[in-house]
């Protein structure tokens, strides 16, 4: 029956697709500018694959946490540890592989865990640059899959000033949040402070009830300060963010088969097993006119301290702290005739310490640093070619433990380096047709989890040991696309193919536990991943749009049986349908801007899992239905608030993501299904309520 919805989905998907929410869909995309390649540029000269996540898209959706908010985009994917916790995943591939760029720097925390989400503010997030593929030159290892470019809200123009209140609630985790935000340029001053609080209890759906540990509380507080004037700006950027998640552990009652809990579920606050996490960061953002081009230094320093908290809830068992400085300079020369060229260099130094008296990973010093140069050409105005060159060196130092008179680390250092480039051109064969094509030469450096983990990691149910033998990553990768846009019809098809060269994955040892924990230890294998995603929309009046996307990843280990033939933890095929409306105002009532929409997200099964020793298992298809509403409220010719409504999973279906690190807990012996499911039935309002200063 499952099959059947998603076909029958498929062939009114393809009747047309809008995207009403994210931008005027029918409006061909030249004047849109994304950051992610080589600094300002438009997207129609822009050949690498890149999608804009508009502040429209972001008000009026519902989600727990940043990523969650953009993991309907075509090509993304989440792998998620309960309700609170995501981590990015870009055609199939995420981890350490993607990079995450917030308040013009790259995101440092432990993002090489499954349960350490993403430390940034949701509500401070003002839109999202999504680039696929490694063809970033400015950011160098760990930009293999993509980046995701979190933007702040843009300056206010000069003399103003302006606050925001916002408020959400969500039924199924009794999720409560509220963000105020006040920000101003007066006298050649910018200013935009931010305060954030999110609370949730446990999430529940029909199979599980309320499951325990997913609860989670959020606090956040950012600000900026800075100057502007006829020689460039300078801003002051300064965060934190405070993220105590439960551990979901999903040990079973063996008679009942019900999940072992403390509390009702309905409960807020800490529930032990917790984790703490902070990160700090101060981000010093400078640009200088020099003649006609720009000089622009970034300096900043983050800290992040992730503990977990035992069964008593008082004594912290393992306790990391990260230390980051980073740097990049980069310089915009000036255009020259049909020419636009850029130089730069950036890099990171990194302290990680050991606080607590458990361990998963060992100490480690890091240095990187690396160069580049792109340059770029237009052709009578239609034939836009850009590409470039960056070379990276980095160098990590482990450090050695003795624990309890045995060593539990070894002291090694390795040493990184990898040359990389991209070259693509965009033809604008019309002004409503683009065809794109990308080629690009992607680099990562192994992580210290991947090279030296000897520990039980805690919520993803394994002990992980590394493999400080492993080499570096190295892909090619190349991108075809084309756009087109008319004023009914709208089309966006991106197709890639990648070749990895040893690729660093989890394999479960056959037979082998620690204290009754699976060991699971780094292996690397060549690999080749394609795919592609498609967009297609129609108008067939003004006010309705129909939306359809679709994604789909095959990736394979090269020369191998089977059974480890396809790698672990790829997202199943994706097919997103929406039918939104527009309701017409006169203008003369106090409704305006008021739309209704439903939404059929259908999951196909996905067969093509790691089998080996029972890595991975495969997932069987599901459909959620989700409605949503919307409407600005006016008063006196001011629109005073904004006012959205969201009803997700309305059939309230029991299911599993296939990248849910959850599907892996106990088995219930009564019902025979294994692990935990994803979150059921949940109904939101969200309020928005701009003041004028």
């Amino acid at each position: 029956m499952k099959k059947i919805v998603c076909i029958i989905l498929g062939i009114f998907g393809v009747v047309g697709w809008a995207c009403a929410q994210e931008q005027d869909s029918c409006v061909h995309l030249s004047e849109i500018t994304v950051t992610g390649l080589t600094g300002n540029a438009r997207l129609s000269r822009t050949p690498a694959p890149v999608s804009v996540v508009s502040p429209e898209y972001l008000h009026t959706r519902q989600f727990s946490n940043v990523i969650d908010a953009i993991a309907r985009q075509p090509g993304v994917s989440q792998i998620t540890t309960g309700n609170g916790i995501s981590k990015p995943v870009i055609r199939g591939l995420g981890y350490n592989r993607v990079l995450v760029v917030a308040g013009g720097v790259r995101q440092e925390g432990q993002q090489w865990g499954d349960e350490h989400g993403v430390e940034v503010d949701a509500q401070s997030v003002h839109s999202v640059e999504i680039l696929k593929g490694p063809a970033s030159l400015m950011y160098g290892s760990d930009a293999m899959a993509g980046v995701l470019i979190f933007h702040d809200e843009p300056q206010l123009p000069a003399g103003e000033m302006k606050a925001d209140v916002a408020t959400e609630y969500q039924t199924n985790n009794g999720l409560f949040d509220y963000s105020v935000d006040f920000a101003g340029n007066r006298g050649k001053v910018v200013w935009n402070w931010r305060y954030s609080d999110k609370m949730a209890h446990d999430y529940k759906n029909k199979y599980d009830g309320y499951v325990p540990g997913s609860r989670f509380r959020e606090r956040a507080l950012s600000g900026l300060l800075g100057t502007n004037g006829g020689w460039g700006y300078s801003r002051l950027k300064l965060s934190y963010y405070h993220l105590t998640p439960g551990i979901v552990e999903g040990e079973r009652n063996e008679e009942t088969g019900e999940l072992e809990r403390t509390d009702n579920g309905k409960k807020y606050g800490k529930l032990a097993p917790f984790q703490q996490v902070h990160h700090y960061k101060a981000v010093a953002d400078n640009s200088f006119l020099i003649g006609d081009g720009m000089l622009k230094v970034i300096a900043a320093y983050q800290q992040n301290r992730r503990q977990e908290y035992e069964e008593s809830g008082d004594e912290c068992g393992l306790d990391f702290m990260l230390h980051t400085v980073n740097y990049d300079v980069r310089y915009v020369m000036p255009e020259w005739g049909d020419w636009q060229a850029n130089v730069g260099m950036s890099g990171m130094y990194q302290l990680s310490e050991n606080k607590g008296d458990e361990f998963l990973i060992p100490a480690y010093n890091l240095f990187d640093w690396g160069v580049f140069a792109t340059v770029s050409r237009s052709f009578a105005h239609r034939l836009h070619v850009s590409g470039g060159l960056r070379f990276d060196t980095r160098h990590l130092h482990s450090h050695s433990l003795t624990d309890d008179g045995e060593e539990r680390f070894a002291a090694f250092s390795r040493t990184f380096s990898g040359l990389t480039g991209s070259i693509g051109a965009i033809y604008n064969a019309s002004d409503r047709l683009d065809i794109r094509f990308n080629v690009s030469r992607g680099f990562r450096a192994p992580n210290l989890s991947e090279l030296g983990s000897n520990g039980v990691h805690e919520g993803s149910f394994r002990y992980e040991m590394g493999n400080n033998r492993l080499k570096q990553e190295y892909s090619w990768q190349a991108d075809a696309g084309m756009d087109y846009a008319s004023e009914y019809l709208s089309l966006q098809l991106s197709l890639f193919a990648n070749r990895i060269d040893n690729y660093i994955f989890l394999q479960r040892a056959d037979g082998m536990a620690v204290d009754g924990v699976p060991v699971y230890r780094y292996t690397s294998g060549d690999a080749r991943i394609w795919g592609g995603e498609m967009r297609l929309v129609l108008h067939p009046f003004r006010h309705l749009h129909f939306e359809n996307s679709f994604s789909y990843v095959n990736s394979v280990q090269l020369h191998q049986p089977d059974e480890s033939k396809y790698l672990p933890m790829t997202p199943a095929p994706r097919w997103i349908s929406t039918l939104h409306y527009d309701i017409h105002s006169s203008g003369k009532g106090i409704l305006d801007n008021v739309y209704a929409e439903i939404e059929a997200d259908c999951n196909f099964r996905q067969n093509h899992v790691y089998r080996v020793n029972d890595t991975e298992t495969p997932t069987p298809s599901y459909v959620l239905f989700n409605v949503s509403a919307g409407t600005d409220i006016v008063y006196r010719d001011k629109k005073r608030c904004s006012v959205y409504l969201t009803a997700g999973n309305i059939f309230d279906c029991a299911y599993q993501s296939h990248l849910s690190r959850l599907k892996y807990a106990d088995v219930n012996a009564v019902t025979g299904r294994s692990g935990v499911f994803n979150m059921g039935r949940n109904i939101g309002i969200k309020v928005l309520v701009p003041i004028a200063l």
